[in-house]
Formats: structure tokens, sequence, C-alpha cells
């Protein structure tokens, strides 16, 4: 490990500064990181979005995902970068910064990607992410809970097609019921992606659903 630390140093994503080889930005650059703090604020814009869309319990978002800002360059290196170790990092972020306990949750689900698309990039972004949270929380995390139906979105030209495309985007691979599901996704944007899982696991049962991203645009 020294060997390779020496020949192909790792580097800060923001400054270009060496650092450790499990860090992803130098202690400088992760200060410029525009963290939400949702839960100790009275504000929380990711909440009021998604009870626009859906019921929800909680929400929480680590980061501002800004065009050009150090946050979007970590979770870009995590998803195109081959640099699936970097959900790991997030995670530890994120456990301390969110009180976990107080959410009460029974399930961690990750948002899929379809087989292929996971295939060609050769993993799953969130899963690295979700697990880490798992162990440290000791909960449960399903990766398999929720199934992506289609691998691109469709070409819609009227709200209806969207709409049915929306509902028909993700199916639930297993019964459950009286649960408080945890939704693990990398970016929230618009909500629609978020929103079809959510009323699917909601119309399972008795379920409850809240919502975790690494960012919110």
């Amino acid at each position: 490990m020294f060997l390779v630390d020496l020949l192909f140093p790792n580097r800060c994503l923001e400054c270009n500064r060496i650092i450790h080889h499990n860090e992803v930005v130098c202690e400088l650059c992760f200060d410029q990181i525009h963290f939400t703090h949702h839960h100790h604020s009275e504000s929380n814009l990711l909440l009021e979005k998604c009870r626009l869309l859906f019921p929800i319990e909680s929400a929480f978002a680590l980061m501002q995902f800004e065009e050009e800002s150090t946050s979007q360059k970590i979770i870009h290196q995590l998803k195109y970068g081959s640099r699936e170790k970097i959900g790991k990092i997030i995670a530890n972020w994120t456990l301390e910064k969110v009180d976990f306990n107080s959410m009460k949750i029974d399930l961690l689900a990750t948002v899929p990607l379809h087989p292929k698309k996971e295939k060609e990039r050769g993993y799953n972004q969130l899963h690295l992410f979700a697990d880490s949270l798992s162990k440290e929380l000791k909960i449960s995390c399903d990766h398999t809970l929720i199934k992506r139906n289609f691998y691109k979105k469709a070409q819609a030209k009227k709200r209806r097609e969207q709409r049915t495309f929306n509902e028909n985007l993700f199916s639930i691979n297993k019964k459950i019921s009286n649960q408080h599901i945890l939704l693990i996704d990398d970016v929230f944007t618009t909500g629609n992606t978020m929103s079809a899982v959510a009323w699917q696991i909601l119309k399972e049962g008795n379920n409850k659903v809240s919502v975790l991203v690494m960012a919110m645009d």
C-alpha cells in the first residue's frame, strides 16, 4: 500500500493536494462543502418538496448539489469515476450529521439502477454507502426490495404518458407491510424518481417512508 501511495498518491478532488488514501478532499476543502444541516435547522427544503409529492415522515439531504461545487465533484467521482469507496466516506459524514435514532427506521432500501446500467458501471453507487450505514446503525438494508422496470427514460410527449411511465417505472419484489422504510438515493432533483418509488412502497401496506439523499439539487 505504501508503494502504491508513493507512486499514485491520492489527491484532493478540489485543490489537488496529496491526501490520505481513505479521504476524498483535504481538510481545507472539506470546510467548503455546503452541508445542509437539516437535522439542526428549522428549514428543510427537501422535506417540503417531498411533502408535495407523497406522504413522508422525515427527509435529509447531506449536501447541496451546486454546479461546479465540491459536492458535485465528489458525487460525480462516485458515480462515474469508478471510485465506489467514496460511498463509505459519505456514509461516515452522514452518520456524524444525522440523528437516525429519532427516525425509528425498520429497513434501509436503495433506489436501484437498471441491471444493464449497473453492469455497464460495474457497481451501484448506493450500495457501499447504504451498507456502511446499515452496519453502523444495525438496521437491515435491502438492495432487492425495489426493481427498476425500464432502462431508459420514456420519451413521453404528453403529461398523461409521462405520469403513466412514472407510475410503472418501479415495482416491489416482495410483500412488505407495517414497516418504516428509509429510501436512499444519491441526488434529489425533481423528485419524480423518489416519488415513483415511495408510492409503490406505500401501496404495499401500512408502510411509512422517509428519505435520505447524498445531495439535493
